[in-house]
């Protein structure tokens, strides 16, 4: 039997359902009148952190080689007969997935034959076709890929900067892996992996758009079977507090230097509370946002361009806050930085500025519910969060000045932070 129920928000006047089926997944549909298009997203809370687990029973943990999520989600997509993409030429749907620390998610869009579409996610996801044979074609296809990502500045430039921040933690690996890690994959692992995380219970399907709960519900009946729920636990890494490395230097060929500044915040707990993760997004905006007197400072003096950003990167186990962009002199960029948030510190946060800036994101979260494809990716998230989709928006409803200064006081310290850059 499948237990449905729908969550409101009353400011907004917009819902959607959550539905427990009885095969143990977790569905969320969000319908949207009046719109032609439909979004699909299937979820496992599984991402490239995620190299040592076990199951509740279990005495040891079991080790895998890194990249090895990256590596299964590449793999799911073939079978037998039609890869996945094949299928899907035959319904008109785009298709994708991605792989990222914290979770793995396959996806559609389609304006036509939704339901021919929903199905083929559903049975692919759930159908794993592993041999000694593909594993070892596929590891000649990702060692390329990751041998093409180092040569991406932005992208080299984020993981020097996560190696010199963490010792231990696995963030400091790319997602793909290394040549060397993806080397040892085998098809027994990819098995143990993925009868591990692709358990129903561990997952989530998130549909928006033209889409309504019988569709979904009838094709999910059709495809999914029951499935006994698995309790997994992860290793929590204990990390230093302090980083390994104040800066890190490569050289590729870059027109100008490029740079990714981040403040290590020191993580007792495994995970960070939706509270907090606002409130280091607004101390973000606060530093460094576009309607801030520093970076418009930065700006007109030549020190960044457009190209310049910030986010609070957190997941199991880290926690910090990054600036990144394009720099002719990123140690002034990590000086005025480091400066202005010091100065919030020590004489606290104007509560004009603090309202502003609450308001901004309030607007921004709202905006967002116009997009399907952003309703569909806040859904999976706040699922492996323990939050609904309108969690934020209520945080943000309550949030206050001295929540923020509080925040500031205890997770960004300036004296611990990695300057990573890349010049050429």
């Amino acid at each position: 039997m499948n237990n449905v129920r729908e969550i409101k928000n009353e400011k907004l006047g917009e819902s959607y359902y959550e539905i427990k089926h009885s095969s143990g997944l977790k569905i969320l549909v969000y319908p949207k009148k009046n719109y032609a298009s439909s979004y699909a997203m299937f979820g496992t809370h599984y991402g490239s952190i995620d190299t040592q687990f076990k199951l509740s029973g279990e005495k040891e943990f079991t080790e895998v080689p890194e990249g090895i999520a990256h590596f299964l989600e590449h793999k799911l997509f073939e079978s037998e007969d039609l890869d996945a993409f094949q299928r899907y030429a035959a319904t008109g749907a785009s298709a994708n997935a991605y792989t990222s620390f914290d979770k793995t998610c396959y996806l559609f869009s389609c304006s036509g034959d939704f339901k021919g579409s929903l199905e083929i996610l559903l049975d692919f996801v759930t159908h794993p076709y592993f041999t000694p044979a593909t594993v070892k074609k596929e590891q000649g296809i990702i060692g390329q890929e990751i041998k093409m990502c180092q040569d991406e500045p932005s992208w080299e430039v984020l993981f020097g900067m996560l190696r010199g921040m963490y010792k231990k933690h696995p963030v400091r690996i790319d997602i793909a892996g290394t040549v060397e890690s993806i080397s040892h994959i085998t098809a027994e692992l990819l098995y143990k992996c993925y009868d591990t995380f692709y358990n129903l219970s561990n997952m989530v399907l998130c549909v928006s758009g033209n889409v309504d709960v019988d569709t979904v519900l009838s094709v999910a009946d059709k495809v999914l079977k029951k499935q006994p729920e698995k309790k997994i636990e992860r290793k929590f890494h204990e990390e230093p507090k302090e980083v390994c490395e104040s800066y890190v230097e490569e050289h590729l060929p870059v027109a100008t230097p490029v740079f990714a500044l981040g403040y290590k915040e020191d993580v007792k707990t495994p995970e960070r509370s939706l509270k907090e993760v606002i409130c280091s997004n607004i101390i973000l905006e606060l530093v460094a946002g576009k309607t801030s007197k520093l970076y418009s400072d930065m700006l007109s003096d030549g020190l960044i361009n457009t190209a310049f950003g910030f986010e609070f990167f957190e997941g199991y186990g880290y926690a910090c806050q990054i600036y990144s962009g394009e720099s002719r002199d990123p140690e002034k960029v990590k000086e005025l930085i480091s400066g202005k948030i010091n100065e919030l510190r020590r004489n606290g946060i104007d509560e004009k500025d603090f309202e502003r800036i609450r308001r901004k994101l309030y607007g921004r979260a709202v905006f967002d519910f116009n997009d399907i494809e952003a309703i569909a990716n806040e859904m999976v998230a706040a699922t492996f969060n323990g939050e609904t989709v309108f969690s934020g928006m209520e945080v943000l409803e309550n949030l206050t000045k001295e929540d923020v200064e509080k925040r500031l006081l205890s997770s960004v310290d300036t004296e611990n932070c990695v300057l990573s850059v890349i010049k050429s």
